[in-house]
C-alpha cells in the first residue's frame, strides 16, 4: 500500500520554542519522541480570508508535546533498531506518537545514516500507527515524522538554531522534506481550530486550601501541627493578597473568567509596586552597610597607626 503523504507538520509557536529551548540548555546531544495526531482537512469555503486557501484536501500533522532522552538512554541501539519495550502504551503515558527527533550541535542539517535506520525502524515498529482525524477513509498513519535540529558548522556571536522536518516513505525508501507551520491565530489557521480536540479534559480543581486542611483532621498529632502551620501561612497568605484569596482562583476558569482578571491583574501591580519599593529598601540599607564598613575601616586604621601597630 502507498504510504500517507503529509502535507506539512503543524507546530505552535510556544511547543516550538520550550523545545528549543530545551535542546539548547542541555550540555550533551539529546534526542527523542514526538507526540501530536493526524488530521485530514478538508478544503476551506470561506471567500474572505485574505491569505490564500487551498482548494485541495490536506493531511496536516500535528506536534502536541515532546519527550527527551539523553542520547546515551534512548530509546534505540547503536545500529538504530528500535527497542519496542521502551515504547509500550506505558511507558508513552498513552500518548500518540508521531515520529521523533534529534538534536546534535555543529552538524550538517541532513539525516545521517544512523537516523535513518531509526525512522525506518519506528515506522514499521506494530503498534504504534494512530488513526487519522476527519478521514472518510480507513487508514492508519505510522510514526514516520522526523524532526532535525542542528546549530551552524561555526560559532555566531548570537545563538542560532536551525531545524528541519522530514517524512519517511517506506515504499521507496527515502526521506521527503516536510514544510513546518507555526500555528498563529488567524484566518489561514481556521482548518487546524475547526479540527481541534484536547488530549485531556480540564480536571476540577479545588482551589480552596482550607477544604484541603479540613480532609487532614482525623490525622495524628504530627499531621495536626502540619495543619496548624498551614493555617498560619494561608492567614499570612490572605493578608499579603489583599482580599484575593486562593478561592477566588477556581474563579479564573469557566466562561465567567474575563470579570475577575481585573482584580488579580489590579493585585499583580501592587505587588510589583511592593517588590520595587522593598528592593530600593534594600538597595538603601546595602548603600548604609557599605558606608559604616567604610568607617569602620577608617577608624581600624587610626587606631593602628596610634598604637604603632602596622
Amino acid at each position: 500500500m502507498d504510504d500517507l503523504v503529509l502535507h506539512k507538520l503543524a507546530i505552535s509557536g510556544p511547543a516550538l520554542s520550550s523545545m528549543i529551548q530545551r535542546l539548547s540548555t542541555s550540555p550533551i546531544d539529546v534526542d527523542g519522541l514526538l507526540f501530536g495526531h493526524v488530521t485530514f482537512i478538508a478544503p476551506s469555503t470561506l471567500s474572505d480570508d485574505s491569505a490564500q486557501s487551498s482548494s485541495d484536501s490536506q493531511l496536516v500533522a500535528t506536534m502536541s508535546g515532546f519527550l527527551c532522552f539523553p542520547s546515551l538512554l534512548s530509546f534505540y541501539d547503536s545500529l538504530g533498531r528500535v527497542d519496542s519495550s521502551r515504547l509500550s502504551p506505558t511507558h508513552l503515558n498513552h500518548k500518540p506518537l508521531i515520529g521523533w527527533f534529534s538534536s546534535r550541535r555543529k552538524t550538517p542539517l541532513r539525516p545521517s545514516m544512523r537516523e535513518f535506520s531509526v525512522t525506518r525502524s519506528l515506522s514499521s515498529t506494530p503498534n504504534l500507527s494512530l488513526p487519522i482525524q476527519n478521514a472518510d477513509f480507513n487508514s492508519l498513519f505510522a510514526p514516520s515524522i522526523f524532526l532535525l535540529f542542528t546549530t551552524p558548522l561555526h560559532d555566531q556571536c548570537i545563538q542560532t538554531n536551525q531545524y528541519r522536518a522530514f517524512q519517511f516513505r517506506s515504499s521507496k525508501p527515502s526521506f521527503n522534506p516536510l514544510s513546518i507551520d507555526i500555528v498563529n491565530i488567524g484566518p489561514a489557521f481556521r482548518g487546524h481550530y475547526g479540527s481541534f480536540s484536547p488530549n485531556s479534559t480540564l480536571p476540577s480543581l479545588n482551589c480552596n486550601l482550607r477544604n484541603l486542611t479540613a480532609m487532614n483532621e482525623d490525622r495524628n498529632e504530627e499531621s495536626v501541627t502540619g495543619t496548624k502551620e498551614t493555617e498560619k501561612d494561608q492567614a499570612l497568605l490572605d493578608t499579603c493578597a489583599e482580599g484575593m484569596q486562593v478561592g477566588r482562583l477556581s474563579l479564573l476558569i469557566g466562561p465567567g473568567a474575563t470579570n475577575y482578571t481585573a482584580g488579580l491583574e489590579d493585585l499583580y501591580e501592587k505587588m510589583l509596586s511592593k517588590i520595587e519599593s522593598l528592593a530600593r529598601l534594600v538597595e538603601t540599607s546595602s548603600a548604609k552597610v557599605l558606608e559604616q564598613e567604610n568607617l569602620n575601616r577608617k577608624l581600624r586604621y587610626k587606631v593602628a597607626r596610634s598604637t604603632g601597630v602596622e
